[in-house]
């Protein structure tokens, strides 16, 4: 069974934290090859690099994070000083000032990068909840996460997932929609978006988005398994 992203991600934090950034860098590219990897894996990434002196691998990393999140107050911060120990001191005096302008407080009442951990640390309080069989406090904990951090998509995504294994069908709907507005390349979502329309008998609408990720991911053996379902049953 394939790890699922936020799996590898836990992973590759252990094996960075351990001083272990090759291993980290191994762990996050199987993440980003698999074009599921969200703005936290490319900042990871991008310190694991940095670690080893790869100073420009690293600046391609903390760019890609920002292009997911351009808030993204840690891959600024990580940029300023990566750019700073390049001898580049003007761009690294931008992205520092960035980054202290997206740390005020927010409308979560927290500085924005105290909002952002604990987002992410609800987010892994939900997966040990949903470890543990607690489905019911894993939705809050995921909840509150994306109420701190609503335009997270990959904090979105895990929400619209449980809530679609959970038969909350019409929410993950709402959810899934929600995250191809932020994120409209995001393949997987696209999918679930597709089941949940098909579970919903909107067959019209599962064809449209299965069709598009046929487009965009031509190789997935589960888009064919997913349009063949829908052959089946005449939509």
């Amino acid at each position: 069974m394939e790890a699922r992203p936020e799996h590898l991600l836990k992973r590759a934090r252990e094996r960075f934290d351990a001083g272990d950034p090759h291993g980290a860098i191994h762990l996050l590219r199987e993440l980003t090859a698999s074009g599921e990897a969200f703005a936290d894996a490319y900042n990871l990434l991008g310190l694991s690099h940095a670690m080893i002196g790869q100073h420009e691998a690293a600046l391609e990393q903390f760019d890609l994070a920002l292009n997911l999140n351009p808030k993204y107050v840690d891959a600024l911060l990580n940029r300023a000083v990566v750019l700073n120990e390049l001898g580049r001191p003007a761009e690294a005096a931008e992205a520092f000032a960035r980054a202290q302008e997206l740390g005020a407080t927010d409308h979560t009442g927290f500085a924005a990068p105290v909002a952002s951990r604990l987002a992410n640390m609800h987010a892994d309080l939900a997966e040990a909840y949903l470890e543990a069989g607690g489905r019911a406090q894993a939705l809050q904990q995921l909840e509150a996460a994306v109420a701190l951090r609503p335009t997270f998509a990959d904090l979105r995504y895990r929400l619209a997932r449980l809530l679609l294994d959970g038969g909350q069908i019409e929410r993950a709907r709402a959810e899934l929609e929600t995250i191809l507005g932020l994120r409209p390349r995001f393949t997987q979502a696209r999918a679930a978006l597709g089941m949940a329309c098909y579970l919903l008998k909107d067959l019209a609408a599962a064809r449209t988005h299965w069709e598009q990720c046929r487009v965009e991911a031509p190789d997935d053996p589960k888009v064919g398994a997913y349009l063949a379902l829908l052959a089946r049953v005449g939509g």
